[in-house]
């Protein structure tokens, strides 16, 4: 099959730091390419991919200092347009503004939408283009959308299983890591190391537009000899930053589409502890890869009882629902519903439920 990937342009393909969206394109795009299938991928300049790299900026816009990406994605798509001919599915990570450029396109292309959508700023997009094939990557990340909107399925993140090693014997602290955020309630993380008598490491990164919450609300709790603020870190720091923690605080305040870091986690064999928000309930098996809590102190609770769980299971978890091969393979059977033709399938669940 001949498939275009069409990534963000704000990090590399995969991302030299943070960046969730862009490294599961990555994961995606190479396991499609060892299954035989002819990849191009249209990315920042400074990806590195087994598939053919189709460039569309010289770098990831974070990192060159360009805020407004608007319009670099319609210089891409005007580029991806031109060449559509060549490719049998043309797949989105870029969530909207291709709708216009491709709705005479729809039998070929799949989108998968990988933000919040409970936002009503977004909902005429999804009225005014129901036809075109959308993938959810939770079932909770579609509830809020017009139940019109055309779903192939919903179809959970997946990464080599090499990617984040299991480590069998875990550490002695708690984990946080992604982004600093009101929604991502790092504060919480901090209350529930300091009440739990456990020190608590902090990687993670902060965008512009959290830098004066980071200095108002955050910076003034990491004076505490518990916590420790590691700061952003790459790729091959994070296996070992899960690996060798007792349990991945996941304390949200949002409808998280997915969570990543979870199933990064439990490929390490640490439990999470995450809040009963957006997509947590479907991602963590209660007991067996982490527990879901509701409150501060059930989360102080938890972290006593990780300590007896199973890392041998976590990682069996992971290994059952979340690998690369696993996501890649409900991917293709997407496209080959796309292009059986006119009649939509209906809406399914990924074989990882």
């Amino acid at each position: 099959m001949r498939i275009a990937q069409i990534a963000p342009l704000a990090e590399a393909v995969p991302p030299k730091f943070y960046g969730g969206t862009e490294r599961v394109v990555s994961w995606l795009t190479e396991e499609l390419v060892a299954q035989g299938h002819e990849v191009t991928l249209f990315a920042s300049g400074d990806s590195r991919t087994s598939a053919k790299l189709n460039p569309c900026v010289p770098q990831g816009l974070r990192l060159a200092g360009i805020r407004d990406h608007i319009a670099s994605h319609l210089v891409m798509l005007n580029n991806v347009r031109r060449q559509a001919v060549q490719f049998d599915i043309i797949h989105f990570h870029i969530d909207l503004l291709q709708y216009p450029l491709f709705q005479d396109l729809a039998h070929k292309c799949v989108t998968t939408l990988h933000g919040r959508l409970d936002l009503p700023d977004f909902h005429p997009i999804y009225y005014a283009f129901p036809h075109m094939p959308r993938i959810s990557i939770s079932d909770d990340q579609r509830r809020p959308v017009p139940t019109h909107v055309n779903w192939l399925g919903t179809i959970y993140h997946g990464l080599p299983s090499s990617s984040c090693p299991h480590n069998p014997a875990g550490g002695d602290y708690l984990a946080f890591l992604g982004r600093i955020a009101p929604e991502k309630r790092p504060d919480r993380a901090i209350e529930i190391a300091i009440r739990s008598g456990m020190p608590l490491k902090i990687a993670a990164k902060v965008d512009k537009v959290d830098e004066e919450y980071f200095k108002e609300k955050i910076k003034p709790l990491l004076d505490h000899p518990l916590i420790e603020f590691i700061g952003e870190i790459d790729e091959h720091q994070k296996g070992d930053f899960l690996g060798n923690a007792l349990a991945l605080l996941f304390p949200i305040d949002w409808p998280e589409p997915f969570g990543l870091v979870m199933i990064e986690a439990m490929s390490t064999g640490t439990p999470v502890i995450a809040w009963r928000h957006g997509s947590a309930p479907e991602v963590i098996e209660e007991g067996m890869s982490g527990l879901i809590v509701n409150s501060i102190d059930e989360a102080v609770s938890a972290v006593d009882r990780v300590r007896a769980m199973d890392r041998e299971r976590v990682r069996a978890c992971f290994e059952a629902r979340f690998t690369a091969t696993r996501m890649a393979n409900d991917y293709v059977a997407a496209y080959q519903h796309v292009l059986s033709g006119p009649s939509w399938p209906k809406a399914t669940t990924s074989a990882a439920a």
